[in-house]
């Protein structure tokens, strides 16, 4: 994937514009949408004329596993312990005694850890017992390209055996 934010010389890039061309292939996932791309440009043909089409968009939550007091005071703890030292070894540098300054950011850390993972859990007041991650997704993945050079995508695409 690419940065959105790049300018690549498109016009209307930066901005959301639906997207143009004729359709060219059609994909179940993602993976095969830019296997397919990555032919074209292996075969040397000007990519940059292609588009590839994320359609029937779905928001998908994954849950990940059941969260109880204690998975969520170990995260904060673990969390907090990592971030100390990152901190602990900062300090250290500035200071005659890098074990104490370690010693310090741990600790801090630790308790940060601990106020940061449990608010926002207690907050929830048990109606949120669960971890889960969010992805969005799509039902078929269209790669379409400019007019002009369409037809000789679509040649080189049937080559491809996906």
């Amino acid at each position: 994937m690419t940065n959105p934010l790049s300018q690549s010389g498109r016009p209307g890039q930066g901005l959301p514009t639906p997207p143009s061309g004729w359709p060219i292939g059609s994909y179940p996932t993602y993976a095969e949408a830019q296997r397919a791309v990555d032919y074209l440009s292996d075969e040397e043909f000007s990519v940059q004329d292609v588009t590839i089409v994320g359609v029937d968009l779905m928001q998908v939550e994954r849950v990940l596993g059941r969260l109880t007091w204690p998975k969520v005071i170990g995260g904060g703890i673990v969390s907090g312990a990592w971030l100390g030292v990152f901190l602990g070894l900062v300090l250290g540098i500035f200071s005659e005694n890098i074990f104490g300054a370690l010693l310090i950011g741990v600790g801090g850390g630790i308790i940060f850890g601990l106020i940061s993972a449990s608010i926002p859990y207690a907050a929830t007041k048990g109606q949120r017992d669960f971890a889960s991650s969010m992805q969005l997704v799509a039902g078929r993945y269209d790669v379409l390209c400019e007019p002009r050079t369409a037809e000789k995508a679509r040649e080189l695409l049937a080559k491809l055996s996906i």
